[in-house]
């Protein structure tokens, strides 16, 4: 048979999946590696975690066009290329275009979709965002980043990115085109793997540039599923809609555009009012999943007791019980509106009374 050659991401196997352990079937490994355990030391210590995300994409070089413009601050920034370059000023967008021939992408002239109907309209490039948190060298995030970008893009996919410093976690925007540049057809999907695999990626070249870093799925750390950003954002603004008199229109937001999430508000507001529980979605789901994380950090530190490492086990068992409880949307949404009834009512009772009216009696 022919010999194949295959590459392999540098952190392969080298990262562990502490969710396996506990349903291990006989024959299984009874030990961990080196890099398991520090793995294990690192989730248990708080190292800091890596984020990278995908932020949305293009499916015309109209939104690409704009998207370049806005990670590059509208030419105020240099954008560094896969070839080595440094772009800036206002016509650098214009210039990415013509070189990665997005024009040639043929998903683009699909016909749009009408208001209200899902695109499904293939993307032209794909938008991500790798960050770290507040207080972590910006120049360390690019390096790591450039290396990132490089391993896995570099002579198949055309990409550019840009360091922003203007919020206190340092982040990349890295911007990629979508279609193979050698093998027609070929196209970058970025699945959940995709995004596990890139963390641990992105972890191991910041841990090379000498800064503690770590990806660890919320999961296992006790942390709650975030909302994505639009239902995140809605949520805020109606949870603010209720702490405000109505009188002070000038600093009431609008209401949530989602009617799904202002049926969600509304009936869980509603239960609250009339005082009886609404059943919890997914709460059953929830409460078997960190069950069953709880079970694998017991089995991984009865293996660090076996290995003489008790000292870390105990480690464990502390960060274990240490877990918030879980929580679901629904409780999420329903503590939400009770803190800002609350807030309300103490913003009320701040408000001077009127007794203008018993000066005249």
């Amino acid at each position: 048979m022919p010999k194949r050659i295959v590459m392999l991401p540098r952190t392969a196997g080298m990262e562990l999946d502490i969710v396996s352990y506990g349903r291990r079937g006989p024959g299984g490994s009874t030990q961990l590696s080196v890099e398991q355990i520090e793995q294990v030391r690192r989730t248990v210590s708080g190292v800091p975690e890596v984020m990278v995300k995908v932020s949305g994409g293009a499916r015309d070089s109209g939104g690409a066009k704009a998207h370049l413009k806005y990670i590059g601050r509208h030419g105020k920034l240099g954008v560094e290329t896969d070839e080595g370059l440094a772009l800036r000023g206002r016509d650098m967008a214009d210039q990415l275009l013509a070189d990665w021939q997005l024009d040639l992408c043929r998903s683009q002239y699909k016909p749009k979709p009408a208001e209200g109907q899902k695109d499904t309209r293939a993307k032209v490039v794909h938008n991500i965002v790798l960050s770290m948190p507040a207080g972590t060298p910006p120049q360390k995030v690019l390096l790591a980043a450039r290396h990132f970008a490089r391993e896995n893009f570099a002579l198949q996919y055309r990409y550019a990115m840009v360091l922003h410093t203007d919020q206190p976690h340092p982040h990349v925007h890295l911007v990629v085109k979508c279609e193979h540049e050698f093998e027609p057809g070929k196209r970058l999907y970025i699945r959940k793997d995709t995004l596990r695999l890139w963390r641990e990626q992105f972890a191991a070249l910041m841990r090379e540039e000498g800064v503690a870093a770590n990806a660890t799925p919320r999961q296992l750390r006790g942390q709650r599923k975030g909302l994505k950003d639009p239902i995140h954002h809605r949520l805020r603004a109606v949870h603010a809609f209720h702490v405000l008199p109505k009188e002070d229109q000038s600093r009431r937001p609008a209401p949530m555009d989602s009617s799904f999430m202002r049926r969600k508000v509304e009936r869980i507001g509603k239960a609250l009012q009339a005082g009886r529980l609404v059943p919890e979605e997914g709460k059953e789901t929830l409460l078997a999943t960190r069950g069953n994380v709880i079970n694998d950090w017991r089995a991984t530190a009865a293996m660090l007791r076996r290995q003489g490492l008790d000292a870390l086990a105990a480690q464990v068992d502390r960060f274990v019980k240490a877990m918030p409880p879980p929580r679901t949307d629904h409780a999420h949404i329903a503590q939400g509106l009770v803190e800002r009834l609350l807030a309300r009512r103490r913003v009320a009772s701040d408000l001077p009374v009127d007794r203008s009216s018993e000066k005249g009696r």
